[in-house]
């Protein structure tokens, strides 16, 4: 299999598996969402040590504490990626899917306004129109929901932060997830001690629930293995078209599986966002082609 087919693969298994998280966490129940949090930081952690430690790299990783400056930095992206977690486990799990794949499916719109706002950069006429489209869209939406769609503002703003620290922060993915986990590791564990002693904590009491609960380290660490080895061997292009995958699987689990409420001003508001994410998805095609062509 040459380069590109296997990146295809990998992307397409990266995105896949993280649209499919809304059906994973809810088998996590009658765990909370911050218990649910608590166990995939520290089962993380301990997955991503033992990769690290087989691959040999775990030293270095640990290295880069070292400097205050990524140290400060990497305690923010650990801030920013406990509430996007937090947020996105509690929606799956409350009946507000749907909701949640709206904060993905804006959070390309997000990473331009930070682009433009923080790094001075400039929109072309495509980006224009992708972001008039979608702030109606979300307008249509906010007045369907009888307020503004909270969820999805919340996963989209922290994950956009997200990624647009760690992006300057030019950090393997991998490395800065294992820092990540281990700075919030050992208040999670603490918490989970806690409600152990109390009586009030899911592990242990039944071997299921403990295996899915241990499960949720490689569950999310492993697309994100699958997500580098794609951005490794596709362009760009790609691999921000692939990124629609997530969202996609994760409304149509939240219309079709679980059933949630889409009354026809909602599906007026997505039709909408896509409509804006086609144009978005345009501008990318069409700039990708103008680099290439400039190059050659």
């Amino acid at each position: 299999m040459d380069k590109n087919k296997t990146g295809l693969l990998f992307g397409v298994s990266a995105y896949a598996l993280w649209g499919l998280f809304p059906l994973y966490w809810p088998l996590l129940e009658p765990s909370s969402a911050l218990e649910i949090v608590s166990h995939r930081a520290v089962w993380t952690l301990v997955f991503c040590f033992i990769v690290l430690a087989v691959t040999k790299s775990l030293r270095a990783a640990l290295v880069t504490l070292r400097t205050p400056r990524i140290a400060a930095t990497l305690f923010l992206t650990s801030i920013l990626i406990s509430i996007n977690w937090l947020v996105y486990i509690w929606a799956t799990n409350n009946g507000h899917v749907v909701e949640a794949s709206l904060g993905y499916y804006i959070n390309p719109l997000i990473t331009i306004a930070f682009g433009v706002l923080l790094l001075k950069e400039k929109m072309r006429r495509l980006q224009w129109v992708a972001v008039v489209i979608a702030a109606i869209g979300v307008l249509v939406l906010t007045i369907d929901y009888g307020r503004p769609p909270w969820v999805a503002i919340a996963l989209a703003l922290s994950w956009g932060s997200y990624g647009v620290i760690k992006k300057q922060l030019g950090l393997g993915a991998l490395e800065g997830l294992t820092i990540e986990t281990l700075i919030v590791g050992l208040p999670y564990l603490s918490y989970l001690i806690y409600i152990g002693n109390k009586g009030t904590g899911q592990f242990g009491h039944s071997p299921g629930l403990t295996l899915l609960l241990i499960s949720a380290g490689a569950i999310t660490a492993i697309p994100l293995l699958l997500f580098n080895g794609s951005t490794t061997r596709l362009p760009l292009t790609i691999v921000g078209l692939l990124q629609y995958i997530t969202p996609t699987l994760q409304f149509s689990i939240g219309v079709w599986i679980r059933h949630e409420d889409m009354p026809p001003a909602r599906w007026v508001g997505f039709l909408l966002i896509w409509l804006a994410l086609t144009a978005l998805a345009t501008d990318l095609v069409q700039s990708s082609r103008s680099v290439n062509n400039g190059v050659a």
